[in-house]
């Protein structure tokens, strides 16, 4: 694509063909057997074996590491998975995937230098799973029964990650972020999904990568690498999904663009 390179990142050797359709750049992670048709977070500097605690952030390190240096200034960069993925806003009802998702640069970025995903609102989340995963969180916050405001990021992050795990993270930031960070969470309603992210800039890569995994990595002195079940295992993923929106939002001049969801296993 015309100044802009997409990386798809997947867990499914069998993806491959879906994703060059697409001409996006196809990212394989952990450790199936991928082909030589597939990029790679195993090579050079990595912390591919970090990859079930870190998800896609073992591919942004090694991105980081390995390839921003050969960016173009030209170039805008993208990043997506193999179930979501920036939309075009075109042919929204289509049920065909190259005909939904994003091809080109658009012409509404230009004036910004980032693009994130729109918000993904909490408020919905089902009464009978706050009920099932959310008693502790509830006695923190016992307003988010009854009423969808209540339901803010550090409510949705207790009840699915364990609570107060945020907020000891959170303590873990430098300072002239942490209190901001802190009541971004207790406010906010809604984040913006995915660690997904486009820009042209070389600069704000490197600032945002320099800055998230020294953050994460103080936080493996807490969190370990002894975890397990949905909820606990990716915790870093889920840590800085929560922290991209705010960072974006307060050192860049973004830009919000639809992420659709679009399972290619089904």
């Amino acid at each position: 694509m015309k100044n802009l390179s997409m990386y798809c990142m997947s867990i499914h050797p069998e993806h491959l063909n879906i994703i060059k359709s697409l001409n996006y750049i196809p990212v394989g992670l952990l450790k199936d057997n991928f082909s030589g048709d597939w990029m790679r977070d195993n090579t050079g500097d990595n912390i591919s074996n970090k990859n079930p605690y870190y998800g896609e952030y073992t591919f942004y390190y090694w991105y980081w590491k390995n390839l921003l240096k050969y960016k173009k200034d030209t170039e805008w960069v993208g990043f997506c998975h193999y179930r979501e993925y920036w939309g075009n806003n075109i042919n929204l009802k289509s049920k065909k995937l190259n005909e939904l998702v994003l091809q080109k640069v658009h012409p509404e970025w230009l004036d910004y230098e980032t693009v994130i995903g729109e918000p993904i609102f909490i408020g919905g989340t089902k009464l009978m799973k706050v009920l099932k995963y959310g008693k502790k969180a509830i006695i923190r916050n016992p307003k988010a029964i009854f009423f969808k405001k209540a339901r803010t990021i550090r409510w949705q992050f207790d009840m699915f990650h364990g609570v107060d795990n945020l907020d000891k993270a959170i303590d873990l930031l430098p300072e002239n972020d942490r209190e901001e960070f802190r009541e971004f969470t207790r406010n906010e309603t809604s984040f913006a999904r995915g660690n997904m992210f486009i820009t042209k800039s070389s600069k704000i890569i490197n600032d945002y990568f320099e800055y998230i995994f020294k953050w994460l990595s103080k936080c493996e002195n807490i969190f370990g690498f002894n975890l397990k079940g949905h909820g606990q295992i990716r915790m870093y993923t889920f840590l800085a999904e929560r922290f991209l929106p705010f960072w974006f939002k307060k050192y860049t001049k973004y830009y919000e663009w639809p992420v659709i969801f679009y399972d290619i296993n089904k």
